[in-house]
């Protein structure tokens, strides 16, 4: 053995093989001996060289689709013997809906919101295994639950923070929900309260609590197609005063942060689409984090068209309008939990640019009243021209005439 490196026996008799490879390859046995001989040699084992498996096709890291439609995510791997593709979602309890084609992709048909998640694809054989992840993010559905709620307990308050779940792929707003604990409740159920978050904030201070009471902790996230699920409840007291001769000290004075809106937003329009540029709020002593473009077509509802715009960016471009529409865009400012009011709205009409496709055959590209009046001043210049030409016309006869009279 010691002339083939990475050989060795160990104490109990067993040959390590530190690389496999066809050194290795053949048929062994085993003799034991001591100082009184040896009672035979062992039955003979046979080493076969084997392959454990390996991906000849990988998943990407992150799929997103939106709901009720086809993903279908590809995994293959070879070895020897050649291996079992399965497919399973983390965290899920029971079996799951997902299918297995005959090319052992994971397919998702139709899609739908418990899918979201990080899903795995094992290549098993009788050698090892290996394993693979993906993440799949299912759009256009109403937010996942927040995680990893905490509550800590103040002087009569709670401050409450939480990890925000996925949202959908719609802007998401939170809301913290909370209710008392007693022994003897005056009806048969107690009132939850509801309090909003502010926009980009993942903690709220619940204050004016009733101390050495136990009070129940909720969060709640919206976006526009609805509500998540609440998240698990989580279960606190607030501190009271403490019993003493000293006077207690005063709460510490909350310090208010007013973040000024974006200044001086500006639309135009180029071949692309719709450059909007603006100027950043006035410093304040919170780092800017980030813009949100919001936009409302036709005098609607407004909403948010892009919500992940760099604090360091001063312009943005909107490319795909609608033509024939009136648009208004503005901007808000986020510098950590703070958000600020929206700025100056700019106005953009989408009449008559061909950049931009047509809803209909025949867009009014005027509003009725103007198109009139533009109609009735063409008829009254024609008019005036013909009667201009018919007088110029007479007048030039009658010179004509005056000039023979004075020949003859």
């Amino acid at each position: 053995l010691s002339q083939l490196p990475g050989w060795s026996v160990r104490s109990d008799g067993s040959i390590v093989i530190a690389t496999g490879n066809d050194d290795a390859l053949g048929v062994y046995r085993c003799t034991p001996y001591n100082s009184y001989g040896t009672a035979g040699e062992s039955r003979p084992t046979r080493v076969l060289l084997k392959d454990p498996p390996a991906f000849t096709v990988r998943p990407k890291e992150e799929y997103f689709q939106e709901v009720g439609r086809e993903l279908v995510i590809p995994c293959a791997a070879h070895g020897d013997p050649p291996p079992t593709i399965t497919w399973l979602k983390v965290g899920s309890v029971g079996k799951s809906s997902a299918q297995v084609d005959g090319n052992s992709s994971l397919v998702l048909h139709p899609l739908i919101k418990e899918q979201h998640g990080v899903w795995e694809c094992t290549a098993t054989n009788r050698v090892a295994s290996v394993t693979t992840a993906t993440s799949v993010h299912v759009l256009g559905t109403s937010p996942h639950a927040v995680t990893n709620v905490s509550v800590l307990p103040l002087l009569l308050a709670a401050n409450i923070s939480w990890e925000p779940g996925f949202d959908g792929g719609y802007f998401q707003r939170f809301s913290v929900w909370y209710t008392p604990l007693v022994k003897h409740p005056p009806r048969a159920h107690h009132d939850w309260v509801s309090l909003s978050v502010p926009a980009g904030a993942q903690h709220l201070l619940v204050e004016n609590l009733q101390p050495d009471t136990s009070y129940q902790f909720s969060v709640l996230a919206q976006n526009k197609l609805g509500s998540g699920p609440f998240s698990q409840i989580v279960t606190s007291v607030p501190r009271g005063f403490p019993v003493t001769t000293v006077p207690p000290e005063p709460p510490a004075m909350t310090v208010h942060v007013f973040l000024s809106p974006p200044r001086a937003l500006t639309a135009n329009e180029t071949v692309r689409g719709v450059l909007l540029r603006w100027d950043p709020p006035a410093p304040s002593p919170v780092a800017l984090s980030g813009y949100a473009l919001e936009l409302r077509q036709d005098k609607g509802g407004w909403e948010v068209l892009e919500r992940s715009i760099p604090g360091t960016d001063t312009q943005v471009l909107v490319p795909g309008l609608i033509k024939d529409a009136f648009y208004e865009f503005r901007l808000v400012a986020f510098a950590g939990s703070y958000i600020s009011d929206p700025s100056n709205t700019v106005n953009v009409s989408t009449a008559g640019m061909e950049v931009y496709p047509s809803r209909t055959q025949l867009p009014e590209l005027l509003p009725q009243p103007v198109l009139a009046g533009v109609i009735g001043g063409i008829c009254f210049l024609s008019v005036a021209v013909i009667f201009s030409t018919m007088a110029a016309c007479i007048m030039n006869r009658r010179r004509a005439a005056r000039v023979r009279k004075r020949r003859q």
